[in-house]
C-alpha cells in the first residue's frame, strides 16, 4: 500500500466519508460508476433509466389491449379441440368453454386502438406507448416464468435484470442505490427476492427494497443511543478493517462490503428525502392518486419518478394480484380484475405524463407487462361459477414507452382466438436484448464469467435479438 493510501485511511471520518478519493470504498464506487464491460457499452444510448412495471400473476391480454371479436361470438361454447389437444395447462382439465371479454373496450388514440373500458386514464395516453401483442415465453407457471423474464433462467441462481444493468452502467447518484424495488398488492411475487437478487454478480448490484410505511429500508436507522458521529466512526473502523483484509487476502468482496457500508451511511439521509411524497404538491398527488404514508401502487409510481429524477438507474415495481383464475371473488374477472385495473390505471397514466412534462420520458424507458398471459377459455376449476382464465405462455401483450421507443406503434399479432402468435413473435429473451440495447449495452457481448462460462442475461444462445421494429 502507498503512503498516500495509508494517509487516506488515517483521515478524519468526515473527510473520509464525504471525499476520500483514495478511500477503499471510494475506489469501489468508482468501479461501480465505470465497470468497463469488456467493450459491451455502446455510445449513444437512448435510455439512462428504466422503470419496470411488473403485473405479477399474468394480466389477461384479451381483457385489456388485445380485443378478439371471435371470442365474443363464441363465448360459452366448447373450445375447438385442435387448440387444446396435446397441450399442457397449469389447471385446466377436459374441454373448457371459450370465454369472451367480461368488460367492454373503448377506442383511443390517433389510430383508434382498443383499450379496456376499465382503463380510461391509460386510454388518454395510449399514443405514448408501443404495444407488443406477440410476446411469448417457454414457462407456464409463475415462479419459473418470472425467473425467466428477470434473470434469463427459469431456475434460481441467476442475476436479475436490474442487477445486470447496475453492473454494466453503475449509478448516477452515489448517495442512492442504483437499483430499487417496491412491491404492492396482496403479497410478494411468486419468484421471490431472486427476481431482484444479484445471483453470481457482485452482491452490491442486488436490488434494494424500499417500503412505503415506516423506515424506507429495514435496519437502516441507527440503533437508539447511536448518534451520527459514532455511526461515522464505526464505518471508518470497518473501512480500515476492510483495507487490512483486502491487503492480506486480495478478496474483492472486501471492497464491495466497505462500499455498501458507506452507501448505507449516506442513504440514511438521502433515501427518506427521495421517497418523501409529502414534499409533492397537491396537484401532483392528485394526478397519481397518491397518499403519503400508504402502501399502494400509486405511491410507488410517484416514488419511481422521484428516484429516477435523482439518478437511480433501475426502478422495479412489482404489483401482485393479477393471477385471475376465477376460483372465487378474490381472483375472478368480474370483481378482482376491475379492482386491479382501478388501482393501476390512474398512476400509470400519471407516470407517463409526469415524466414527459419534466423532460424525463426521453431518457427513461418504461416497461409494462406480466410473466405470461391468460387463456381464451374459462378455467372453471372444480366447477367454479366464477369467471377466470388459466396461465398462457403462447401469446400475450406487453408495452414499452419512453426513451428510444416507437410511440403509437403496434407490433405483432395473435390469431383470431388470441391463442398463438401469427405475426412477428417476440420472446422474453428478445425483450431483454432490446432493453439492454436501449441502455447502450450490447446484449450479446455483455457477460460475466462464472463457473467457467461467460454468463449473459439473454442466455447462452445467440437467437435472442434486438427488436428494432420497436425502436424510434
Amino acid at each position: 500500500m502507498t503512503s498516500d493510501h495509508d494517509a487516506a485511511l488515517r483521515m478524519g471520518r468526515r473527510a473520509f466519508l464525504r471525499g476520500g478519493g483514495l478511500a477503499l470504498g471510494a475506489m469501489a464506487l468508482g468501479a461501480l460508476r465505470d465497470p468497463g464491460g469488456g467493450g459491451c457499452v455502446r455510445p449513444g444510448a437512448r435510455a439512462k433509466h428504466v422503470i419496470y412495471l411488473h403485473m405479477s400473476g399474468g394480466p389477461p391480454q384479451q381483457e385489456l389491449f388485445d380485443r378478439k371479436p371471435l371470442l365474443e361470438r363464441l363465448d360459452g361454447q366448447p373450445c375447438p379441440p385442435e387448440l387444446i389437444e396435446g397441450r399442457r395447462f397449469a389447471f385446466t382439465r377436459g374441454v373448457p368453454n371459450v370465454l369472451g371479454p367480461r368488460h367492454g373496450f373503448v377506442q383511443a388514440g390517433d389510430d383508434g386502438r382498443f383499450v379496456s373500458a376499465l382503463m380510461p386514464r391509460f386510454a388518454e395516453v395510449v399514443d405514448k406507448v408501443c404495444m407488443v401483442h406477440s410476446m411469448t415465453t417457454d414457462q407456464f407457471n409463475h415462479a419459473p416464468a418470472e425467473l425467466r423474464l428477470f434473470t434469463g433462467s427459469p431456475v434460481f441462481g441467476g442475476a436479475s435484470m436490474g442487477a445486470w444493468v447496475q453492473y454494466g452502467l453503475g449509478t448516477e447518484n452515489a448517495d442512492l442505490p442504483g437499483y430499487v424495488v417496491m412491491v404492492s398488492g396482496q403479497s410478494d411475487p411468486t419468484g421471490g427476492k431472486s427476481l431482484w437478487g444479484s445471483g453470481f454478480l457482485p452482491p452490491q448490484h442486488q436490488g434494494v427494497r424500499l417500503r412505503s410505511q415506516g423506515a424506507p429500508i429495514l435496519f437502516l436507522d441507527d440503533p437508539a443511543g447511536l448518534g451520527r458521529e459514532l455511526r461515522g466512526a464505526s464505518v471508518e473502523a470497518l473501512a480500515r478493517l476492510g483495507a487490512i483484509d483486502a491487503r492480506s487476502s486480495g478478496d474483492p468482496q472486501s471492497s464491495a462490503r466497505v462500499a455498501q457500508y458507506e452507501l448505507a451511511f449516506r442513504m440514511q439521509r438521502s433515501v427518506p428525502e427521495a421517497v418523501d411524497l409529502a414534499a409533492e404538491d397537491e396537484d401532483t398527488l392528485a394526478l397519481y392518486g397518491a397518499a403519503p404514508g400508504g402502501r399502494s401502487f400509486a405511491n410507488h409510481c410517484l416514488a419511481a419518478r422521484r428516484l429516477v429524477e435523482r439518478g437511480v438507474r433501475f426502478v422495479h415495481l412489482f404489483d401482485w394480484g393479477w393471477d385471475l383464475h376465477g376460483t372465487g371473488p378474490g381472483d375472478d374477472l368480474d370483481t378482482a380484475f376491475p379492482e386491479k385495473c382501478r388501482a393501476v390505471d390512474r398512476p400509470i397514466a400519471a407516470l407517463l405524463l409526469d415524466l414527459e412534462r419534466r423532460g424525463l420520458l426521453d431518457e427513461t424507458l418504461v416497461v409494462w407487462g406480466g410473466e405470461f398471459g391468460r387463456t381464451a377459455t374459462n378455467e372453471a376449476r372444480n366447477g367454479s361459477t366464477h369467471f377466470g382464465r388459466d396461465h398462457h405462455p403462447d401469446g400475450f401483450t406487453m408495452w414499452l414507452a419512453g426513451a428510444g421507443v416507437r410511440a403509437g406503434h403496434h407490433h405483432g399479432a395473435t390469431d383470431e382466438m388470441g391463442w398463438g402468435v401469427e405475426r412477428d413473435p417476440v420472446t422474453v429473451q428478445d425483450l431483454q436484448a432490446t432493453i439492454l440495447h436501449l441502455l447502450g449495452l450490447d446484449p450479446h457481448a455483455f457477460s460475466y464469467h462464472h463457473l467457467g462460462l461467460d454468463q449473459r442475461l439473454i442466455g447462452p444462445d445467440d437467437a435472442p435479438r434486438v427488436v428494432r421494429e420497436l425502436l424510434a
